[in-house]
């Protein structure tokens, strides 16, 4: 007899002034990648402040897997001993990812030039996500794959025993497929040429070049060329992860719409090509303080202090997207509360996120009583007061629910989603904390 996925509903009321210190779990992005190039490395990577998702914890469980020890010593304390590029030994499992896009595909650029085999898999939602982005230019390396439906997990990947190295030009603007490319380079001789024309995020560049790699990346006109030299040893380096951007995003932006509320988040990383979100509330009016900035690991590090404010619509450059493409859904939150309308474009990777992204937050907004126009490629939301009382649909997408947790807090109705229960894969600590904050949240029958 099949039975039916335990959902957990919640509600957000207009809650008081949000108050207090908001200390948001490790970056996401930056956790995957110190796991997975740890198992690279020969010896060991000790690791701070990782992110203990279920994200993260799956991508450490495929690495064991793989044949590496990962141990964890204490909270966001752990240790990675790597078998070298290279060098990783067949799975005797399936490799399960549950809802992490990152970690699948990494991990397929990663294994694609050693000459074992191994079955991809993970949740409902993972599963419906597009593949062939990353296994099409991994054949270039000489792997092989099979897949669902054409491009679809499972996915079996047959690593290549004689990988060659590549000229390819990335035709989605996606760290993801950038960073698969990189990772299988590693063992590929010679050396491997990537060329994009949007700039995605750069954490895995900066950490092989920590990890010892011979990397270069060098500007173009448009976009960036980036050079890695194959068949290398990496070394183990420590790695501090520091605070998420995008969990940041949600008491950031709940802190700017709730009256009278003051919210500090320390540690959050400040990349360039992760502060997007940030940007762009600043053009909206909102008051953003970045203190004690500083410099840990070739990434910026600061705190930040987010006081209420009244919010003005713009429109967000779609060149912008690459650098905030995660913070949409709580961007268009802070949209339904500004003045005016707020035009975003260049969203079409928001179409292939843990669901049509794009879709959901549209969906969500109408269904609380904001007037929003959807195209192929974005959005315009038309800002002021929000009614609030609807019943949003998830569809199992994390920042969908927290999003909308966060229009409750400021709504003139209370504003519920239908399950929270997948917020565990990105921000298990997000409803503590936002309560620890004085976020009204409660339970709701399903």
């Amino acid at each position: 007899m099949n039975t039916a996925p335990i959902t957990r509903p919640l509600s957000a009321r207009r809650s008081g002034p949000l108050r207090g210190k908001a200390q948001v779990p490790g970056d996401k992005s930056i956790s995957h990648r110190s796991l997975i190039l740890g198992a690279l490395a020969v010896g060991e990577t000790r690791i701070t402040g990782l992110l203990e998702a279920e994200d993260v914890l799956n991508t450490a469980q495929v690495m064991r897997q793989f044949g590496a020890t990962v141990t964890r010593d204490g909270n966001g304390l752990w240790r990675a001993s790597g078998m070298g590029v290279g060098g990783w030994s067949q799975p005797d499992a399936n490799l399960d990812f549950g809802n992490s896009g990152t970690g699948s595909r990494l991990v397929m650029g990663a294994m694609a030039t050693t000459p074992i085999t191994a079955v991809f898999t993970g949740d409902a939602s993972l599963r419906g996500r597009p593949m062939k982005r990353v296994l099409e230019p991994l054949e270039k390396f000489g792997a092989t794959w099979d897949a669902h439906d054409g491009g679809l997990m499972p996915v079996t990947l047959h690593g290549t025993d004689r990988p060659i190295c590549i000229d390819y030009n990335v035709k989605v603007a996606s760290a993801q497929v950038k960073s698969a490319l990189l990772l299988a380079a590693l063992n590929a001789p010679g050396r491997t040429r990537i060329t994009q024309a949007s700039l995605t995020r750069d954490h895995t560049e900066k950490m092989l070049k920590a990890f010892g790699a011979d990397i270069s990346v060098e500007p173009l006109k448009s976009g960036e060329v980036i050079h890695v030299l194959g068949e290398v040893e990496l070394k183990p380096c420590a790695v501090e992860v520091p605070r998420d951007p995008s969990s940041a995003a949600f008491p950031l932006v709940a802190a700017l719409i709730v009256p009278g509320s003051e919210v500090s988040i320390p540690g959050v990383l400040l990349n360039t090509r992760r502060i997007g979100l940030i940007d762009t509330l600043k053009e909206m009016g909102a008051d953003i303080v970045i203190e004690n900035l500083r410099e840990s690991g070739g990434e910026k590090i600061g705190d930040l202090v987010a006081k209420y404010s009244p919010l003005t619509g713009v429109e967000v450059p779609p060149e912008r997207a690459p650098a905030m493409i995660d913070e949409y859904p709580i961007l268009a939150i802070a949209a339904a509360f500004a003045e005016g309308c707020t035009t975003m474009r260049g969203l079409e990777e928001l179409r292939v996120k843990e669901s049509d992204r794009l879709s959901a937050i549209v969906n969500g907004l109408r269904e609380n009583g904001v007037t929003v126009e959807e195209s192929e490629d974005g959005m315009v939301v038309e800002g002021g007061d929000v009614p609030g009382g609807g019943r949003v649909t998830t569809h199992m997408d994390h920042r969908i629910a927290m999003s909308f947790l966060v229009m409750g807090l400021a709504s003139e109705k209370p504003v519920s989603v239908d399950d929270v229960s997948m917020i565990a894969t990105s921000f298990p600590e997000f409803e503590n904390l936002m309560r620890a904050l004085g976020a009204d949240f409660v339970l709701v029958n399903a």
